[in-house]
């Protein structure tokens, strides 16, 4: 790349380590870690996951953007998007100046008031190719913060499209990992992608694929997948070799369960020869997503806790996906931050639904009478004051006071 490009930063970590320190860390958390994840407060128990809260690539990303204010305080800096999926640290950005660029319904940025003299973050998600190259045209200095997992996945759908193969992407067709990671098959002329939500979205491709007695017809598939796939995909052509991919935030379970589906359905229509050179799969979670989802399974599956709350963005993909594990196993609680607790009134604001657009709904009267349990864990997103904070307004509705 060249002098107005930066993926490792300027060097300024230790300049901002105190400010960072001071608006995202939190005092209480450290004294449960320091007790095994474990501690108790009156008559509450406070368990946390073993794995919880901002990952690596979350963490590089929030630096970044803090060492961009502070080498260019003069300048004007733009975020393409949200640095991650929580509001608490897109609010501490926009407080340092830095302006959101959102995108319009159909994903597209408007990049024309940015100048040579400004400076753009790419955030953790990274961005799509097309994006890339006009931010590079404009002149101005990128700050690139896209996350190392995220361009393994890149990486892994490149070698797909260089070998003939249409990436299959368990992912959300708006989610802007998503769309970047789709993106990345167009550097290859003959490159094709195909996203999908679920296991049935997945079953729909695969009875195609094999042609099955009850698939759907082609027009009714190009309807379908019309947002969903790459300009010009054609079903009949493009899923006769296919490569599977996921967004790194994904339920990883459901992720093992599409791939596994489409090439038993492939080997068993078409013999494992074919399945063995017309279909790939590579696990592509993330670490930190496949840790903190563990360690939720851990805790439930040894003695689940009486509540749980998960923290995190209404937004956030990996936060929706630990709800969703919590729930088969205790009443929970996903809340976007640690002020829809509230202490005066003892209510709970949370979205009871794994749709992000679902309404978020008001509890009362939530926590038991008596001594109980509670668990908590939080999306790769969520810094350790929310968490924090989130205990202490618990224990404040118990009338217990404890320093943050």
């Amino acid at each position: 790349m060249d002098a107005t490009y930066f993926r490792k930063g300027f060097g300024l970590k230790a300049e901002v380590k105190p400010v960072i320190s001071a608006e995202y860390d939190s005092a209480l958390l450290e004294r449960i870690r320091s007790r095994a994840n474990v501690d108790r407060f009156g008559d509450v128990t406070i368990h946390l996951a073993k794995d919880f809260g901002f990952c690596y690539g979350v963490d590089r990303a929030v630096d970044y953007a803090y060492q961009a204010r502070h080498k260019f305080p003069d300048r004007r800096i733009f975020l393409v998007g949200e640095i991650i999926h929580n509001s608490h640290v897109n609010q501490r950005l926009r407080e340092r100046g830095i302006e959101f660029i959102y995108p319009d319904d159909d994903g597209r940025y408007d990049f024309r008031s940015i100048t040579a003299e400004d400076v753009v973050i790419i955030p953790a998600f990274g961005v799509t190719i097309g994006d890339l190259e006009r931010l590079r045209k404009t002149g101005c200095v990128l700050v690139d913060t896209t996350c190392g997992s995220v361009l393994l996945v890149w990486k892994r759908v490149q070698q797909y499209a260089r070998d003939g193969f249409t990436a299959v992407i368990h992912g959300k067709y708006k989610h802007e990992e998503s769309r970047a990671t789709a993106s990345q098959v167009l550097n290859y002329e003959n490159g094709r992608y195909l996203i999908v939500r679920n296991l049935d979205e997945a079953e729909v491709v695969g009875r195609y694929l094999v042609g099955h007695p009850d698939r759907i017809g082609r027009d009714d598939f190009l309807r379908r997948f019309r947002k969903c796939s790459s300009t010009g995909f054609d079903p009949d052509r493009d899923l006769a070799k296919i490569g599977v991919a996921n967004q790194t935030t994904m339920l990883a379970t459901e992720s093992l369960a599409i791939g596994a589906r489409l090439r038993e359905m492939m080997a068993r229509s078409f013999g494992e020869d074919h399945a063995r050179t017309h279909f790939r799969s590579f696990g592509t979670i993330c670490s930190a997503t496949q840790e903190r989802q563990d360690a939720v399974i851990e805790m439930m599956s040894d003695e689940p806790p009486d509540l749980m709350i998960v923290i995190g963005g209404y937004n956030s993909s990996n936060t929706n996906h630990l709800a969703h594990l919590c729930r088969d196993h205790a009443t929970t609680f996903h809340i976007a931050t640690a002020d829809c607790i509230n202490t005066g009134t003892g209510a709970i604001r949370h979205k009871p639904e794994l749709d992000p657009h679902a309404p978020e709904v008001t509890a009362w009267n939530w926590m038991p009478a008596g001594p109980f349990r509670l668990g908590m864990t939080a999306g790769a997103s969520t810094p350790d004051n929310q968490i924090g904070k989130a205990v202490a307004r618990v224990l404040a509705i118990r009338g217990i006071e404890v320093e943050l």
